[in-house]
């Protein structure tokens, strides 16, 4: 899931009324990507360099997140960026090595593990996982967090104009509405738009049965027609504040960034059930600096940085500590502070073994269509 964004965040929270705090604003990402890891690894025996090279989304860290580490280890980071998990795994498949920390999606750490392209975590080393909230410890990807613990989280729903549209009710259908034709937006993803059509069918995102799956395809397939077509949600993002789309299936923060500008503008995480996905950190195997990874991991989770991790990227922090430091108008968004009854008919986008191929066949014949 691309979580690049590339306009102002902190220009927005000044709009509705937030306070100035470190981390709102845009900024130039500290470091230059670094298109070319090293392809030694394992860390040497000896003491490491002061060095540290970061494989994450694009825009994807607060102004002060790498500068403040920088200056509060002599650690110099790098960065390179990726935009979709399968490019992170293709990447590393491909001999990528030399990168120390890495930050998949949930269903992707459960792929990295069962291809032994992880290492364990030592714990031990990284006391700021207490700050961690039960939500998000233990999930079914990672279920003891042997490799990977939280970065930050959202839902996937639907960003719609509630001055045209009026309130909707939260559910799929308006995504099928033949009323909106041409103003509708999905995401271009081949687990999150079956995952819709499965949700509004009342199955699993993580169906496997071929009968179920033959259904989700007829489903997008009647939908197509009243498309405006598949993007990212960067895409549909704006699409919706300039007037374009009416509705488009967005990532959280994308939808948060729109709220916090525009009134008429409103956030639905629809049921009878939507994705809720949790973006990790964790180490890859060829890691040419394992120590200074635990002490970023460590770093991240720490509660300031959380808070202004968050307060940057307009994302949920699964940082416990963290949350009295949110930025309030962040918090009165619809939809950024969920009632514990929500979570329980959220679904986690897990590895679906040989069905993966399912549904990649699904969403090229439905786009194909």
């Amino acid at each position: 899931m691309a979580r690049e964004m590339s306009i102002s965040r902190g220009d927005f929270l000044k709009v509705v009324g937030a306070g100035a705090v470190a981390g709102s604003t845009l900024s130039v990402l500290a470091c230059q990507p670094n298109t070319t890891a090293q392809s030694s690894g394992g860390g040497g025996g000896g003491p490491e360099e002061k060095a540290l090279n970061f494989y994450n989304w694009g825009d994807y860290v607060a102004k002060s997140t790498i500068p403040d580490f920088e200056k509060q280890t002599g650690i110099q980071v790098t960065q390179d960026f990726f935009s979709s998990n399968e490019d992170l795994l293709a990447k590393l498949q491909a001999g990528g090595t030399g990168y120390d920390v890495i930050v998949p999606s949930d269903y992707m750490v459960s792929i990295m593990i069962k291809s032994d392209i992880l290492v364990p975590l030592d714990m031990s080393r990284i006391p700021n996982f207490k700050n961690v909230g039960d939500n998000y410890k233990g999930l079914p990807y990672d279920p003891k967090n042997e490799y990977s613990v939280p970065y930050q989280w959202g839902t996937t729903g639907i960003l719609y104009n509630k001055k045209e549209l009026g309130p909707l009710e939260p559910n799929w259908d308006p995504m099928w509405d033949q009323a909106n034709k041409g103003k509708i937006g999905m995401l271009n993803d081949e687990r999150e738009t079956p995952g819709a059509a499965l949700y509004r069918l009342g199955y699993s995102v993580n169906a496997t049965s071929k009968e179920q799956l033959d259904e989700a395809e007829a489903e997008l397939k009647k939908q197509k027609p009243l498309l405006r077509g598949y993007f990212d949600s960067t895409q549909n993002r704006p699409s919706v504040i300039n007037g374009d789309l009416l509705l488009g299936h967005v990532f959280s923060g994308d939808a948060f960034l729109a709220l916090s500008s525009n009134d008429d503008l409103d956030y639905m995480i629809p049921e009878p059930a939507a994705t809720r996905w949790t973006d990790n950190m964790a180490i890859p195997k060829g890691a040419e600096h394992p120590d200074n990874a635990h002490k970023f991991i460590n770093y991240i989770l720490g509660a300031k940085t959380g808070a202004e991790l968050s307060n940057y990227t307009y994302y949920n922090t699964p940082n416990e500590a963290a949350l009295p430091m949110i930025d309030g108008a962040l918090k009165n968004l619809p939809g950024y502070q969920l009632e514990p009854s929500i979570f329980e008919w959220l679904q986690i986008i897990q590895d679906v073994g040989k069905a993966t191929r399912q549904y990649s066949t699904l969403f090229t014949a439905v786009k194909s269509a």
